[in-house]
């Protein structure tokens, strides 16, 4: 590997393209099995055997979303866990898990199995934003089971929620709290103190300086890191358009509507209506134009206050 001087920034482990790069290569498999433990509470002989799988969620249908995982492993006795991190927030991102999750449920079962045959799934989602507001915990985890009785229903799905921006100043004396400060900080001062806690922190320490120090790696770092920005920038930039588009259409038509029923019902009531129904019908407009450029149902619906549901029939 081509290094250059160590003394250039870190990379951020933050990024999911340096994510994969330290915990979903096969070589750190010991890594991988080292965060792994210190977030779930699974059976000390499940880690024995790790195997990190293709991360693609399979389709069953050509009309079916393909999700891609950041690293997708199987436990010693068939146990699936999805580790994804996601650095900018985004609307849906809840249901998007969740379809996930139920989705590495079911291709479990081929023609003709039992369902008998369908393994644990856990998914793991590390965030840099606050996610879960409801509580101060950096660290949520949830199952099936029935709130008022405290009854557990299933564990066949569970979802962990890490949330960086939660993580206390000051260690609470947990590895989960050692690996999010990992992955939190790119201070080499504090990745150095870090990595004398652990030897697989030290190792993870380690394989993100080489990755820092390698050329290649920082060139494709940096590409990714400026197409992530640029399409957050035309994403935001498609949302402004499309609202001013929505905002000046809706006043059009809404005065047109307006006159035409005002004629007939009122000129008062008639402007207040034809106002409503053509800013609704600009709203809709500019929906079908915003998913006519590819834009998700998640972010169109962000964007135009318009459900889920209702977008879908556009």
């Amino acid at each position: 590997m081509k290094k250059s001087s160590i003394e250039k920034t870190l990379l951020s482990p933050k990024s999911d393209f340096v994510f994969k790069l330290i915990f979903g290569d096969r070589r750190n498999i010991d890594i991988l099995t080292a965060f792994l433990q210190a977030v779930l509470d699974l059976p000390a002989d499940e880690y024995e055997k790790l195997e990190i799988v293709d991360p693609h969620v399979n389709r069953e249908t050509k009309d079916d979303k393909l999700g891609v995982l950041d690293v997708k492993i199987h436990t010693k006795s068939g146990k699936v866990i999805d580790v994804e991190i996601q650095v900018e927030e985004m609307s849906l991102l809840r249901e998007r898990i969740v379809y996930y999750a139920a989705k590495m449920v079911t291709e479990q079962i081929g023609k003709g199995d039992n369902y008998d045959t369908v393994k644990r799934v856990i998914s793991v989602v590390i965030t840099d934003f606050v996610w879960v507001a409801d509580n101060a915990d950096y660290h949520n985890r949830y199952k099936l089971y029935d709130a008022r009785t405290q009854s557990t229903f299933t564990d066949l799905l569970e979802i962990h929620t890490l949330e960086l921006p939660k993580l206390p100043l000051k260690d609470d004396r947990s590895a989960a709290w050692d690996w999010l400060q990992f992955l939190r900080t790119n201070d080499k001062e504090n990745l150095t103190m870090l990595a004398q806690t652990s030897p697989m922190l030290g190792k993870a320490v380690g394989v993100l300086m080489e990755l820092s120090a390698d050329e290649r790696t920082r060139l494709l770092y940096e590409s990714r890191e400026k197409a992530r920005m640029d399409n957050a920038v035309r994403m935001r930039d498609a949302i402004n358009k499309g609202l001013t588009l929505g905002k000046t259409e809706g006043r059009a038509e809404g005065r047109a509507e307006g006159r035409a029923e005002g004629k007939a019902e009122g000129k008062a009531e008639g402007k207040a209506e034809g106002k409503a129904e053509g800013k609704m019908e600009g709203i809709i407009e500019v929906a079908k134009r915003m998913l006519s450029l590819g834009l998700k149902l998640e972010v169109v619906a962000n964007a135009t206050g318009l459900p889920a549901d209702e977008i879908k029939k556009l």
